[in-house]
């Protein structure tokens, strides 16, 4: 639909450029929040973020670049849980942190009740959300159609600025 039509539904248009686990949850929040409310809602894939398409997403977590990030304890009693360890940047560099920082994450994020980023992909899927894998980053990085889940689609930077030239909210993350 286009913005001539009165009653067409708002869009949302967002470009997804990372693909670590906390960087995979703010496109597909937006993303399901914009089609529930009755959005028209397409994510383009580019770069990193193209690996959220993947059949299996091994997304992970590095404090090492994330120096805001707060290393809270996801387990132990509630006191425990609130203080804010700080890591030297040392400690975080070891092997294995990472899987460690991942685990506590996404160990925090289900005992809140938060999906996990498989299941975020799957609710936007199921919501009509046009998730589109950047042909140019295919190409780039050597993925193929088929490394990625049924529902997306392939398209250029042309096709998706087509749709975001009509869109009332346009995103980077």
């Amino acid at each position: 639909m286009s913005k001539s039509d009165p009653n067409a539904p708002k869009r949302l248009a967002i470009i997804a450029s990372k693909g670590t686990l906390d960087w995979a949850y703010p496109p597909l929040i937006l993303a399901s929040a914009g089609a529930a409310m009755g959005w028209d809602v397409s994510i383009f894939h580019t770069f990193y973020g193209l690996t959220l398409l993947l059949k299996d997403i091994k997304a992970e977590v590095t404090p090492l670049g994330n120096p805001a990030m707060p290393m809270t304890m996801p387990f132990g009693p509630e006191g425990f849980q609130k203080i804010d360890w700080p890591i030297p940047t040392a400690v975080m560099a070891t092997p294995g942190f990472n899987l460690m920082a991942t685990t506590m994450m996404k160990k925090l994020f289900h005992d809140k009740g938060v999906a996990s980023v498989p299941e975020m992909r799957a609710m936007c899927v199921e919501a009509g959300v046009n998730m589109i894998a950047c042909q140019m980053t295919m190409s780039v990085f050597g993925f193929n159609k088929e490394d990625f889940i049924p529902e997306c689609t392939v398209g250029g930077a042309g096709m998706f600025l087509d749709y975001a030239a009509d869109a009332e909210v346009q995103l980077f993350i």
